[in-house]
């Protein structure tokens, strides 16, 4: 099935060592390294997988339905996927532990990982210099698709379209821990795009770029739920609206800190119609080229500051607020 080794049926351990590398040679023609097909539970223990290319999906591993991956301290690395996936492709189960996942490239979604109507797994991992069109890092996509994601690192991928950091399309379920999703960038929607049910506890979104279009760290789309916690959203940039957060969708905000985050409109906050709720949460120091430094409320959305709980919004420029009640300009 395109595959470099044959195809993963049983459950089956391959381990290695600190330079145990599985590589397809470059002169050869193409394949990916490994498929895991039903009935197929692999488990990588301190290996490399790199060099894979398709003209399909999963440059390096390709995980289809009925499939289980677990990669425990090892690498993928500079594979390729015409595809979705540059490093792995998952429509199954797939758990990362200690891995690292860079340098893969997709021409569709998941320059590191694709997740399709899969359980997505990512513990104490790094994604890095990974290049998708949608989905630099992560791209988990579906109505039965979810990721999860703690202690672990997203940073430095790019996206060619949206999302350089992760992406969860397609009323998909996502939960963010303990991580730190920084350096990303994308056209637009530099960090995160949300579409479905997210929640972020604990995490460090910090300078993402949206280069041309909305959004520097965070984008909620329409009738999506996205709570976030005791979260730090700072120096992201956007060249159109929101440096830190574009919300379209329904938005509650605790204990966290936005801050230093540029824009042209809503360098903090950009509220498109959506519902913004705040508690105990600091928006200070954000600037925004044209209006609304702090946050900017339009197309008649709601902003709850909710002040009695410790929320402040000062220090932005060239103002605090656009039309948000109880918010000093």
């Amino acid at each position: 099935d395109g595959a470099g080794l044959p195809m993963i049926v049983t459950p089956i351990t391959l381990n290695g060592d600190k330079h145990t590398t599985i590589e397809r040679a470059a002169a050869v023609d193409q394949f990916r390294i490994l498929t895991v097909d039903v009935g197929g539970d692999l488990t990588l223990n301190k290996l490399t997988i790199t060099g894979g290319q398709t003209d399909d999906s999963g440059g390096g591993i390709l995980v289809n339905a009925g499939g289980q991956l677990t990669a425990r301290h090892s690498a993928i690395t500079r594979n390729i996927a015409e595809g979705d996936g540059g490093g792995i492709a998952s429509f199954g189960v797939t758990v990362l532990e200690h891995a690292t996942v860079s340098r893969n490239i997709s021409d569709g979604g998941g320059g590191g990982v694709f997740n399709f109507d899969g359980n997505l797994k990512i513990f104490k991992s790094e994604l890095r210099a990974n290049v998708a069109s949608s989905g630099g890092a992560v791209s988990s996509t579906g109505p039965a698709a979810v990721v999860t994601v703690a202690g672990s690192r997203l940073v430095e991928n790019d996206a060619t379209g949206r999302a350089g950091g992760l992406l969860i399309l397609g009323d998909g379920i996502g939960v963010v821990s303990d991580t730190e999703i920084s350096g990303n960038t994308a056209t637009a929607y530099g960090g995160i795009y949300a579409d479905g049910q997210a929640t972020l506890r604990r995490v460090k979104l910090v300078d993402n770029a949206s280069t041309i279009d909305e959004a520097g760290g965070l984008f909620v789309t329409a009738g999506s739920a996205v709570v976030i916690e005791k979260s730090f959203i700072r120096g992201n940039f956007s060249a159109d609206t929101g440096g830190g957060v574009h919300n379209v969708g329904e938005l509650v905000i605790r204990e966290t800190k936005i801050i230093d985050n540029l824009a042209n409109q809503g360098g903090g906050i950009y509220n498109a119609g959506g519902i913004v709720s705040l508690f105990d949460t600091q928006i200070v120091k954000n600037t925004a080229v044209v209006d609304g430094g702090g946050i900017f409320n339009a197309m008649g959305g709601t902003v709850e500051l909710n002040t009695a709980t410790g929320t402040i919004v000062v220090k932005n420029r060239p103002n605090n607020c656009v039309d948000v009640p109880g918010c000093a300009g």
